[in-house]
């Protein structure tokens, strides 16, 4: 009984760490939704300390974070229009992140940290 319940956990973290996958990709879109990610990944970062997802945790949070911070520069930047080339990368950067994570996942291996 208690193993079932281990895989029942497993299966739920699994499941969230893909959803959060899922609304970073669709956050190319409508960023809202890595904000809902982001939000997941830090009230859940507790249950997935220790397991294979923890990893994959951090890298969502820290991708959430840097490219935040990419689209805030390119943003400022637009009126030299460096800016738009600053965006640019930073999408480019960010859809580079979502799939090698996702690919990572699916593998099932823990991100390398990076």
């Amino acid at each position: 009984m208690e193993l079932e319940l281990l895989d029942e956990e497993a299966r739920k973290l699994n499941n969230l760490t893909l959803a959060v996958y899922i609304l970073q990709a669709v956050g190319l879109l409508a960023g809202v939704t890595a904000l809902v990610g982001v939000i997941i990944n830090y009230v859940k970062r507790d249950e997935v300390r220790g397991t294979l997802y923890q990893s994959h945790f951090e890298w969502q949070i820290r991708t959430f974070w840097l490219a935040l911070l990419g689209n805030v520069i390119g943003g400022v930047l637009t009126w030299v229009l460096v800016g738009f080339v600053i965006l640019f990368a930073v999408w480019v950067w960010y859809i580079y992140r979502v799939v090698k994570g996702f690919l990572y996942f699916n593998d099932r291996k823990p991100m390398p940290f990076q």
